[in-house]
């Protein structure tokens, strides 16, 4: 009978601490992930249509690679900016379509209106930080960067780090990713934004090297 109680007591015992184990792995991996607000701005313009098509697939292929719990807006750019999607990245079909409808080369317009559209991308991240659903917030620029059209709607770049700094002082996690622009205009943005964002928070991939960049994107925004 003692040992009958002895091996009872154990069994008991060693259940416990197994589901007290269990419990904490996976209090651990529920703690440990935080849901990304991923914001996109797409070149429409004339002078990206060459690159276009890659483009999209490629924000298909990082959609794909994000949690369902993850929130996503791709913002049109062209003679202006403008939301074309917005909702869960893993919704393949209605990202396809938003993208191949409202990405389609318009001749009416000209310009490439980058700074408006990232003073959009920039509110957006720093709506989606805050609240009971605080996601991590970054922001993925995919084009040429280059400045054409109206002056007031193209990026400045000498006020471009503070407006991203005020980003990161509200938004410590904020992260930024620039994807097939020229490797000069990639130089540029790494001289303006690299003392702020610094190594880790800011990804840089020319068409040659995307793959790699995704990479570093998704342990930017902690994945």
């Amino acid at each position: 009978m003692n040992n009958t109680f002895k091996i009872i007591l154990f069994a008991c015992a060693f259940f416990a601490v197994l589901c007290l184990g269990i419990f904490g792995l996976t209090k651990l991996k529920v703690d440990d992930f935080h849901k990304a607000a991923v914001i996109f701005v797409v070149d429409s313009s004339a002078s990206n249509m060459k690159n276009l098509p890659a483009e999209k697939m490629l924000i298909r292929q990082l959609c794909s690679m994000l949690d369902p719990e993850d929130h996503i807006k791709i913002l049109r750019v062209s003679e202006e900016s403008y939301i074309i999607y917005e909702g869960s990245p893993q919704s393949s079909s209605d990202v396809r379509k938003a993208m191949e409808k409202f990405t389609q080369y318009d001749a009416k317009e000209f310009g490439t209106a980058y700074g408006l559209a990232l003073k959009k991308a920039f509110n957006h991240a720093l709506n989606m930080s805050k609240g009971e659903d605080r996601y991590i917030p970054a922001v993925v620029v995919i084009g040429d960067l280059e400045n054409e059209g109206a002056i007031e709607k193209q990026i400045d770049w000498d006020t471009l780090p503070s407006e991203v700094s005020n980003v990161q002082n509200q938004a410590e996690d904020f992260a930024m990713m620039f994807l097939y622009a020229a490797p000069e205009k990639l130089d540029l943005v790494k001289e303006k934004l690299g003392p702020v964002l610094g190594e880790t928070k800011l990804v840089l991939g020319n068409e040659a090297t995307t793959s790699k960049s995704l990479r570093h994107f998704l342990n930017a925004i902690g994945r």
